[in-house]
């Protein structure tokens, strides 16, 4: 069986630091399995500037970032295995996967870094009463038509949800020449960057109603308009809020859902407030040998605080594998305080040393 130092699932930016981590800290054979047909993950549809500003100590578009990235990969000629769906991992670290070239195969490794991301939450995950018209589409979707496809699906918008890729896909919309109705966002505040807030809305008068929502969605072959009510503090709608706004196109920013369908089935703890694997100062799992970064761990704002985050679990795999990290018994675990949602990592088993935690408020202060 092909046997490898580090294996990395997935190719966006946490699996390309974390191989790139991985390589640097000596291990000898590193592989990048991604089942899209090439590296970058989503950063090639963020056409937008804004990235790198933290790591690269400069602005960047999405596809600039991972370049950076990319050709760090081959420059340190790691490995890859692409349009490659891995099927399942077991504790002993062998990978079951299937491509076109291949067929089914197997992979042993040395250490796993987990890192495949995160899927947009759906018209279905949130449960919007009405019809079921053409016209819906989830904000990442329509970011993707518009950068890399060059479809426009709509003319005339609702944004449901304030996410960043809601908010700037508000203003790509404007720029394409579409009519952005309002976004409309459930919470009292939004839930972008502050710069997103300014950037993509303000600056184009865009109107953000907070505390309301999508109450019911008209149309029948395609969305013709969408009922919002105002919600009270239990986010329930108020009778008598109602107001009809006419659109064609209703846009989903209504969270993002880490991708541990592996992660689980491979008997990887998961925080149920995260959904992401419960990790070690090291970004190791439940499982020795295993590790997470980016957002298959923790939802994040910044792709470089991922970055960030996927070179500690790649160093971390690197050294796993040369046997210089083993695992050991839980010595105290994080527990988040007043108007903290949750803190990575959750546990420490060391003790020794720095370590960074990240964390979510879960009102913003």
């Amino acid at each position: 069986m092909e046997y490898v130092d580090v294996a990395v699932i997935g190719g966006g930016p946490a699996g390309m630091a974390a191989a790139v981590a991985a390589k640097e800290n000596g291990a000898e054979r590193v592989m990048i399995i991604e089942r899209d047909r090439g590296l970058g993950g989503i950063l090639q549809q963020c056409i937008h500037p804004g990235f790198g500003l933290h790591y690269f100590k400069e602005e960047l578009t999405g596809p600039e970032y991972a370049e950076r990235f990319i050709r760090k990969v081959e420059e340190l000629g790691i490995e890859t295995k692409l349009d490659t769906m891995v099927l399942d991992i077991d504790k002993s670290r062998k990978i079951h996967y299937v491509n076109p070239e291949e067929g089914v195969g197997y992979l042993e490794a040395g250490a796993v870094v987990l890192a495949m991301g995160c899927r947009e939450r759906t018209r279905g995950a949130i449960n919007i009463p009405g019809t079921r018209p053409a016209g819906i589409f989830t904000a990442g979707t329509a970011q993707r038509l518009i950068n890399m496809d060059g479809l426009i699906p709509g003319r005339k918008l609702v944004i449901l949800g304030s996410g960043d890729v809601g908010l700037i896909m508000a203003r790509r919309f404007t720029l394409e020449g579409a009519e952005v109705k309002a976004v409309v966002e459930i919470m009292p505040y939004p839930n972008g960057l502050a710069r997103n807030i300014m950037q993509c809305l303000i600056d184009f008068d865009i109107p953000l109603l907070l505390s309301h929502t999508v109450t019911r969605i008209f149309g029948k072959e395609r969305v013709e308009g969408v009922e919002i009510s105002q919600v009270d503090e239990n986010f329930n709608p108020i009778p008598g809020t109602e107001e009809y706004i006419e659109c064609d196109t209703l846009l989903l920013s209504v969270g993002l859902i880490p991708e541990n369908e592996l992660s689980e089935k491979a008997g990887v703890e998961l925080d149920p407030v995260t959904n992401g694997p419960v990790v070690d100062e090291f970004r190791q799992t439940s499982l020795e040998g295993i590790f997470a970064a980016g957002n298959v761990l923790q939802v994040h704002d910044l792709v470089d605080d991922v970055s960030k985050e996927a070179e500690i679990a790649g160093r971390s795999a690197s050294l796993y594998a040369k046997g210089e990290l083993r695992a050991r018994e839980i010595l105290m675990k994080a527990i988040p305080g007043e108007n903290v949602r949750y803190v990575v990592p959750q546990v420490l088993r060391r003790g020794d040393g720095h370590v960074e935690f990240f964390m979510r408020v879960t009102k913003p202060m």
